[in-house]
């Protein structure tokens, strides 16, 4: 009988483990005193939002994205993630980085203003593929923020990972074939991310002004879900009709750019009613069910960093897979990250065990399972009657949770020996103890909060996103830090200059020249 995956893991030594290699994408909307929207341009102190490597836009001109670096160790990454915002809240004036995933008051679309990149091609790509979400799925639902998490192991690990299964491909197309490995057991166990860190049981009375929901009410002028952990996940949040109808196969990288390709070329009829123009004014790119891949929403992706102008199927299809993209993740309200070191440990933890566990292809009855488990945690994860089906067995959530937080925990041993210390271990009970404990999980945290400061959630929220800001500011980095800023601030700008100046020919000759290619 052939040695498990995780027996032949056990079998290599501390020299052969190289450690993770790991990134944070950390959005978060600029607000005013009073907790609304804000409806300032984005700080020309911050640099080009289409240029800077660590502080752009998302969605919304209020949107921001702070991005760190490729980083080595937990410690590096969150280092840097508190560089940036430190750098950030130094230019902020009196505005306030929203510490929620769901958003501060809003007044309808027209209060939520569109990113803008300037006037080079890809500054227009990126705004008039914004407008194509805003007129396919309304503004509201882009002003959610969230955290996503890139992991990767390096390439010393892969090839030594790649002798013990004696597997003779490309190093390339084994990476890739992982890579899918890994996903397919992330796509079954994701509901457990759901549970351990939904932080967004709560919103806003704005958000859901007009619209029929089942929520309860929360203090003043906000509401909630009674055993909810992410409303940013579930039907309030991120959902999109057209989509549905994709089929995204997570089986192999051939399987997914192509039906992600297909989605691409393939028109919707809703879309082609509204048309890519209004007069002269481009407002999508295309009428296909997606505009580009992008546009496709997913709690993972396997990702390429892209060249500039490639897009990332191309990228895909050309170099293979280069890292995970973990994006159903809430924003922690309670840290000034939106962060925090256990949670990024265990997300470690987690991903490693999802490629060495046993993973055969899904199929269609397994994918809509899966799809209801997670829904299930995100609307119901809180209930103690809830339960997870699993083949032909239902399992109570806690049960479930405790199960897979045990199956880690040879894992946690073996990277604590390899490295020293004991914070695998460490970030795997501060998991457990939720589970034990429902009350500790943070959206049962925010729920007694808010109750227990008798607070809507934009006043709850602002209080909060005003204490982690004097935190930052109050900072003392070293002053290379406020200098290495200051630096990619200048070189932003001026390569967006240089961008702008560069493109000679029409908008519209170049959009059709990029959906072509």
């Amino acid at each position: 009988m052939a040695a498990s995956r995780q027996a032949l893991f056990s079998q290599l030594t501390a020299s052969d483990w190289d450690g993770f290699l790991k990134g944070a994408e950390k959005e978060g909307l600029r607000v005013d005193r009073n907790g609304y929207i804000a409806q300032t341009p984005h700080p020309v102190a911050l640099g080009s939002a289409l240029t800077h490597p660590r502080i752009t836009t998302d969605y919304s001109e209020s949107l921001m994205e702070l991005i760190t670096p490729v980083c080595r160790s937990t410690e590096e990454m969150l280092a840097s993630l508190r560089d940036i915002h430190w750098f950030v809240h130094q230019h902020l004036g009196d505005e306030v980085l929203w510490s929620a995933s769901m958003p501060c008051e809003l007044d309808g679309d027209p209060s939520i203003p569109i990113a803008e990149y300037g006037n080079s091609h890809i500054g227009q790509l990126k705004h008039v593929y914004r407008q194509g979400l805003a007129v396919r799925y309304g503004r509201m639902m882009q002003s959610i923020a969230g955290a996503h998490y890139n992991l990767s192991l390096p390439d010393s690990f892969w090839q030594k990972w790649q002798q013990q299964l004696d597997n003779n491909q490309s190093l390339k197309d084994f990476k890739s074939d992982q890579y899918f490995w890994l996903i397919r057991n992330f796509r079954r166990h994701s509901w457990l991310l759901m549970l351990l860190f939904g932080a967004s049981p709560a919103l806003d009375a704005s958000f859901v002004r007009g619209m029929k929901h089942q929520l309860a009410p929360l203090g003043k002028d906000s509401w909630f879900g009674r055993q909810a952990t992410s409303l940013r996940m579930g039907d309030l949040g991120y959902h999109n009709n057209a989509q549905s109808s994709l089929n995204i196969c997570f089986n192999e990288l051939k399987t997914y750019t192509e039906t992600l390709d297909r989605a691409i070329h393939t028109d919707w009829p809703e879309y082609q009613k509204i048309g890519t123009r209004r007069g002269d004014q481009f407002i999508q790119l295309n009428t296909s069910i997606l505009q580009i891949e992008n546009e496709y929403y997913s709690a993972v992706r396997p990702k390429r960093t892209t060249e500039r102008g490639e897009k990332p199927i191309q990228a895909l299809d050309d170099r293979g897979v280069e890292y995970i993209e973990v994006r159903c993740l809430d924003l922690d309200p309670f840290s000034p990250l939106g962060l925090n070191a256990p949670q990024v440990d265990f997300l470690d933890l987690f991903l490693l065990g999802c490629l060495l566990r046993d993973s055969p292809r899904i199929g269609d009855e397994e994918c809509e399972r899966l799809d209801d488990n997670y829904k299930d945690v995100i609307n119901e994860g809180r209930n103690p009657e809830l339960r997870l089906t699993r083949c032909d067995q239902t399992t109570p959530v806690m049960d479930a949770a405790r199960e897979a937080l045990d199956g880690l925990g040879e894992l946690a041993e073996q990277l604590d020996h390899w490295q020293g210390g004991t914070r695998y271990r460490e970030a795997l009970a501060v998991q457990r103890d939720k589970v034990e404990d429902p009350a500790l999980l943070p959206s049962a945290r925010v729920v007694a909060a808010m109750e227990e400061t008798g607070r809507g959630h934009r006043d709850w929220t602002l209080a909060l996103s005003r204490e982690h800001q004097k935190a930052l500011q109050d900072a003392v980095p070293d002053e290379r830090v406020r200098a290495d800023f200051e630096r990619m601030t200048r070189e932003s700008l001026e390569e967006q200059r240089a961008m702008e100046e560069a493109d000679k020919a029409s908008f519209a000759q170049f959009l059709e020249n990029y959906l072509a290619s």
